[in-house]
């Protein structure tokens, strides 16, 4: 039996710890542990609810809107606030912007390096990388010299010893399957993405003001104007940019992202069968297509048990609580039973070894993420359930298409859906499906102007005293990594508690009070492991799920210390 830790996990936002014991090259068992304490929740009490979003956007900045949409729907929730039908649609232009361009990012500068091997790159021939590019897209940049530049620019990195983000791997690894060609095609496509992405999220600098941390949500609608007549609001020339950004989004969507995946995933078939985890998928659903309490959602609401696709159950928040058995916290109940979000507490209470440690004590509290369940049960959340949900609803239709393409494609049945390979391709379909579903929101929001219906917010709620003495709220979003909710209690116009429940404390968390293992521990087990020492099949499970520890945990100083000090002048 081999101990293999991997501390830290790179390629995620913030800190994550692996461990795992491997025994005849396979993970027998894994605990997943983040290292760092989350204290946003603590910051907020006492704060007015209307402020909230613009701190809980700031819990990350990879994975940004997403906390600023949750929170302001919670406290919508809360206060009884609707936003009018602008704001629903430039909240979802922000909201399927950032899952697209996340989504890339994650496959191209996140994931792909555990399936493509960039030091095989420079053995390829160009002539064969453009044989095998022009095979699977016409995407325009795949002639032979275009390549042969791609190599030589990777040459002279080599040479120079700068290779930057491509410096430390397990380059070389048996585990590594793809020829040569497929490798600098992949490489070519990881710098293109790069520039890509840049452009495709001006669109949040149209809609937002910049990119992190847009600067236009506002509770009871947006802060953005809409007037077709005026050039200091969204106009036509903004309609007219927005459509050039979603072409571009589409284009490269479609004719590079899908294809390689496509690729890729035809030399790791056998990772259809790894990976699987929990088997029991949740989705909050999002994308409201009308206005009011139960507008119908784009991609739709569900509970999946036991991979069983012929059942899907309604979400009830009611039944989510959170555990901290394995947890670094303390409950006013008692360690092994579960609170609901709107009852949650976040007291830090760190009881681990003392840094720096060889191993988690794993009988006792390992991490600083709380344990969710669903009826006590672990969920998986992210693209795969979301996709997963959709495909069984049958809803939206162009899901289900893209699932039995890439199916069909690569000659497996469905059951190859859960896996870490599923997980690859779900984020990869739900990119095609967004930027495809943008066109008509943009096409809305040119429809409105055209009506002359310029509303943007709710007002009627905003002054505190409109508000009940007392309320509570629930915000759900569809974040790029998975279900997001903030629970939120207000008396006398602030906050008295707030819990933010996030996919990857959904997914990462540790084991809960009953010994269940979460969706990182549970797909890890099976996990082939061809060298110990070089754990890079770990590591494609693990960024399978696109960790993002920022979102899950946050470093604060429980005395208030100054940290550090910036001075502009």
């Amino acid at each position: 039996m081999t101990h293999v830790v991997v501390d830290p996990v790179t390629r995620i936002e913030g800190h994550l710890r692996v461990e795992a014991e491997v025994d005849g090259g396979m993970v027998k068992e894994a605990w997943s542990s983040s290292t760092m304490f989350r204290g946003i929740e603590i910051i907020l009490r006492g704060r007015d609810p209307r402020d909230a979003w613009a701190f809980t956007q700031r819990i990350c900045g990879v994975c940004t809107t997403v906390h600023a949409i949750a929170s302001i729907r919670a406290v919508e929730k809360a206060i009884g606030a609707t936003p009018p039908p602008n704001a629903r649609i430039l909240r979802n232009l922000i909201m399927a912007a950032q899952n697209v361009q996340d989504h890339v990012i994650h496959f191209y500068h996140l994931h792909a390096l555990d399936w493509v091997d960039i030091v095989s790159a420079l053995d390829a021939d160009p002539a064969k990388t453009a044989t095998l590019a022009q095979s699977i897209s016409d995407w325009p940049l795949s002639s032979a010299k275009y390549f042969a530049g791609v190599r030589d620019k990777l040459k002279a990195f080599v040479a120079r010893g700068q290779l930057g983000p491509f410096a430390n791997a397990y380059w070389g690894h048996p585990a590594y399957r793809l020829p040569p060609e497929a490798n600098l095609m992949a490489t070519a496509h990881y710098l293109e993405a790069l520039d890509w992405q840049r452009r495709f999220i001006k669109i949040h600098a149209i809609l937002g003001g910049k990119n992190p941390h847009l600067q236009s949500f506002l509770v009871g609608g947006m802060a953005t104007p809409v007037d077709p007549d005026s050039q200091n609001a969204l106009n036509m020339d903004t309609i007219a940019a927005l459509e050039k950004l979603v072409a571009d989004g589409k284009d490269f969507v479609s004719r590079v992202y899908i294809p390689d995946v496509l690729a890729v995933a035809s030399f790791y078939k056998d990772w259809a069968s790894i990976g699987a985890g929990v088997g029991n998928y949740m989705a909050y659903g999002d994308y409201p297509m009308s206005d009011g309490e139960n507008a119908e959602l784009y991609l739709p609401t569900g509970i999946i048990h036991a991979r069983d696709l012929t059942k899907i159950a309604p979400v009830e928040h009611a039944r989510i609580s959170e555990y901290i058995s394995h947890s670094w916290y303390d409950y006013s109940v008692g360690p092994d039973k579960g609170l609901n979000p709107f009852k949650g507490e976040t007291n830090p209470h760190f009881t681990g070894p003392k840094p720096p440690y060889e191993r988690l004590e794993v009988e006792q509290k390992y991490s600083w993420l709380k344990s969710p369940r669903y009826d006590d049960a672990p969920m998986e959340v992210g693209p795969l359930a979301r996709m997963l949900v959709a495909y069984a609803s049958g809803r939206p239709s162009r899901v289900k298409e893209l699932v039995d393409m890439a199916l069909s494609k690569l000659g497996v049945g469905p059951a190859a859906l859960f896996s870490t390979l599923g997980r690859v391709a779900a984020r990869a379909i739900e990119a095609q499906v967004l930027v495809e579903s943008m066109d008509k929101w943009v096409q809305d929001l040119a429809d409105n102007m055209a009506r002359r219906d310029y509303r943007i917010q709710d007002n009627e709620k905003w002054d505190p005293s409109t508000w009940p003495r007392e309320c509570f709220g629930a915000g759900f979003h569809e974040a790029p990594r998975g279900a997001l909710g903030h629970w939120v209690h207000i008396a006398d116009g602030k906050i008295v508690n707030y819990q933010a429940v996030v996919p990857s404390t959904w997914n990462a968390g540790p084991r809960d009070a009953k010994g269940q293992p979460g969706p990182y521990e549970a797909a890890l087990a099976g996990t082939p492991v061809a060298k110990p020492d070089q754990p890079l099949e770990i590591l494609r499970t693990i960024h399978s799920f696109d960790p993002c520890m920022a979102c899950g945990v946050h470093v604060v100083d429980a005395t208030k210390r100054e940290l550090a000090r910036v001075t502009i002048g």
